[in-house]
């Protein structure tokens, strides 16, 4: 009978697949007489006691660490199993302390052959029998007992540690989804989608859509230092910062991206930073203003397949408390494609450490570019998982605004 081992499980080999002993089988006369014995006499515990409809019935019992389970076995009679009732003479009990077991035990009437000893090996012995004469050795070794017993400690710390983890970065990878936008405010004149897969449970990578009121949305890349943990903690940092004081990005997006710089650069260590692309659009008049903080260059596609550039307006965010930034301003017309990213999409690389690169990014949203933004988003993104088959290595963050007519 297979089982699979619960999460309390000791293991010392961290093989997969794992190999332990299940189930040894001891057979007996009594079932219900032998339970008795090994749950109200050794301390054992009762694992399984099913009854089938077929007659038969499965009684196994383990002891404390559970790990070996004993199963007591009624052979029918006349039967070669009937035979091996009393038989079973190698099985080993191992305790830290076989004088503590030895008493404990003897005084609830276990037969003992004899006192424990001393062997030649340094260690200590005695044997008992249960109530049809199967006989166990109970041993103890100080030193070995030790070293088996530290080697299981190790192991359990060891396992409920990265338990621990697993589930504290579940929790952080569901708060982390929650920070990115949940709805996307509606538009007449611009169609847009935006979409993160991190390469870890967590991530530094950030897209947002804010609502800037009066027919503007903000439309928000970002991708903060380090990875993991370190870097999910700061991205959830700039996007407090940028939520916070969005309410000023309207009338003054330069005095809005000193402040979320300022926040930034006050709350996160000295080698923190994050690069940003920030762009206000207005849905009146298709007009983009637009920050690119030490990001990407922006991609803006026009119509008749030419391809304009979004460069740099100012260096990244957090490292430098005096800091400032120009917003420069462009008009989208229909037809036109805005595409965002991240490196996660240039910087995947092939088998031949060859880099998916601008060009075939570009070269997609050619191909691809009468598709709806969303339609277009996730054809990108298979195609740079296609070209970098491999693990992921970096979070790959796209957004795609098409503009259309009102």
């Amino acid at each position: 009978m297979a089982t699979t081992p619960s999460p309390g499980t000791i293991r010392l080999d961290r093989q997969d697949p794992y190999l332990r002993v299940l189930c040894v089988n001891i057979f007996v006369r009594d079932q219900d007489r032998s339970l008795r014995f090994y749950v109200d006499q050794l301390g054992f515990a009762l694992v399984v006691d099913e009854n089938y409809e077929s007659g038969g019935r499965w009684v196994a019992v383990a002891p404390p660490d559970g790990n070996t389970v004993l199963a007591l076995v009624t052979p029918k009679r006349n039967s070669e199993e009937y035979k091996l009732i009393g038989r079973c003479k190698h099985a080993v009990l191992v305790t830290e302390d076989v004088l503590v077991k030895f008493e404990e035990w003897r005084k609830r009437g276990v037969r003992f052959h004899h006192p424990p000893q001393t062997t030649l090996w340094g260690g200590i012995f005695t044997r008992f029998d249960d109530l049809d004469g199967n006989s166990f050795s109970l041993v103890g070794r100080d030193d070995f007992v030790r070293d088996i017993e530290a080697q299981r400690r190790a192991a359990t710390e060891k396992l409920e540690a990265e338990r621990r983890l697993a589930q504290e970065l579940d929790i952080a990878k569901q708060v982390q989804a929650r920070l990115f936008p949940q709805n996307l405010p509606p538009l007449k004149t611009l169609e847009y989608s935006g979409i993160c897969k991190q390469a870890r449970e967590v991530g530094g990578d950030y897209y947002d859509f804010l609502n800037l009121g009066q027919a503007r949305l903000g439309l928000v890349i970002g991708d903060t230092s380090g990875k993991g943990i370190g870097a999910s903690l700061l991205m959830a940092n700039l996007q407090a910062n940028l939520r916070s004081q969005s309410a000023i990005a309207l009338e003054h997006p330069q005095r809005f991206l000193q402040s979320v710089n300022q926040l930034f650069y006050e709350n996160t260590t000295d080698s923190a930073y994050a690069t940003l692309f920030f762009a206000e659009y207005d849905d009146h008049t298709r007009r983009l203003r637009y920050a690119n903080c030490g990001h990407y260059s922006a991609l803006l596609l026009r119509r008749d397949d030419n391809l304009e550039r979004l460069n740099a307006t100012g260096t990244v965010l957090g490292l430098f408390k005096d800091w400032d930034c120009s917003v420069e301003e462009c008009g989208l017309f229909h037809g036109d494609i805005l595409t965002l990213y991240t490196d996660g999409v240039t910087e995947a690389f092939n088998g031949s450490q060859e880099e998916f690169g601008e060009q075939r990014l570009v070269d997609s949203l050619r191909r691809h570019r009468d598709r709806p933004s969303q339609a277009l988003l996730t054809t990108i993104l298979d195609e740079v998982q296609e070209f970098s088959a491999h693990e992921q290595h970096d979070d790959i963050t796209l957004i795609v605004a098409k503009c259309r007519d009102s």
